[in-house]
């Protein structure tokens, strides 16, 4: 099991992802998965996925020098781990190995597969729209090495795979629950603060929610139901807004809705495009005809933009290619 770092082109930005990759010793097949920042909640949670992956549990893992597992290194290879990872350790019943620090060689067989998998999937920079985009891009990588032939000549990875799996631990009933979870008051902006930064919810100031955090997303629950669920910011003292959690308000001052603060980052994301700014133009143009709109009608453009949608495929194309 390592980290390593690859250079990504997300949404338009060139940023690092801190990727996680599982090796089997024996079949050779690999699981990447990446993430924005490498810490504790991505690293289990990245175990989890590569055991589904995988079909089952090995006996052994083997690490580096993971502080997501260790609190302190001891005589040789002991080590003191983490309490979290202890009990995650315990949940899927695996042992841990740990290598000397600064002895590459211990585990030349996963830094082995990282300079591979590079040059084979990760060269050209990867251009994705999301991180989800990514992983599901790393995982197709993943199955297609299933059909790499082994070095010995004789069988695929793939193969190599179904023989190794019945020696694997039967995988858990259950996952263990990595989120962390709070309880919020939502602000007078709409909001609830979660750690250093602000996400937007669909409810009235004041109201006590369930915040869950999970290393990619932050979701928002009220009354047993999930209201909200925003892709989680790692950066400091950010506003994470969804322009469709302030429609209500807007409905009521749709003159608000051009200069308000949440339609910013939709445009930035590339969510409210040309076609929404055309159809907003033409629907502003309209409700000046004051014989045929009722007085009431102002609001038409706020109202329009919230049912706005891409076309299904079996629609004609339009000028815009959106349609209400």
């Amino acid at each position: 099991m390592d980290w390593y770092e690859a250079m990504v082109e997300l949404a338009g930005e060139r940023q690092l992802a801190q990727v996680f990759v599982v090796r089997s010793m024996a079949s050779r097949l690999a699981y990447h998965r990446a993430y924005p920042r490498a810490t504790q909640q991505a690293f289990l949670d990245a175990h989890q996925r590569a055991f589904h992956y995988f079909g089952g549990v090995f006996r052994r893992l083997r690490y580096d020098k993971v502080t997501s597992a260790v609190k302190k290194i001891l005589r040789g290879h002991q080590r003191q781990e983490t309490t979290r990872f202890i009990a995650f350790r315990s949940h899927w019943q695996f042992e841990a190995s740990f290598c000397t620090p600064a002895q590459g060689h211990e585990k030349g067989g996963v830094e082995g597969e990282v300079g591979y998998f590079r040059r084979h999937h990760l060269v050209p920079i990867p251009q994705v729209a999301s991180g989800e985009e990514l992983n599901e891009r790393l995982l197709r990588a993943c199955q297609e090495e299933e059909q790499r032939l082994l070095p010995e000549g004789t069988l695929t990875v793939g193969q190599a795979v179904a023989l190794e799996r019945p020696h694997l631990l039967p995988l858990q009933a259950e996952d263990l629950d990595l989120t962390e979870e709070h309880t919020c008051r939502v602000d007078g902006k709409g909001c609830v603060q979660v750690r250093t930064n602000w996400y937007s919810t669909p409810l009235l100031p004041g109201t006590q929610v369930r915040v869950r955090v999970a290393p990619l997303t932050v979701t928002i629950w009220h009354g047993g139901q999930e209201v909200a669920c925003q892709a989680r910011c790692y950066r400091r003292r950010q506003q994470v807004l969804e322009l469709e959690h302030y429609l209500a308000a807007l409905l009521h001052k749709p003159g608000a809705l051009a200069g308000s603060t949440p339609l910013a980052p939709w445009r930035a994301a590339g969510r409210w495009t040309a076609a929404h700014d055309h159809l907003w133009a033409l629907l502003r143009e309209r409700q000046g005809a004051k014989a045929r709109d009722p007085p009431n009608d102002r609001t038409a453009p706020v109202r329009a933009a919230a049912r706005l949608r891409p076309p299904d495929p079996g629609d004609p194309p339009g000028p815009d290619q959106w349609r209400l």
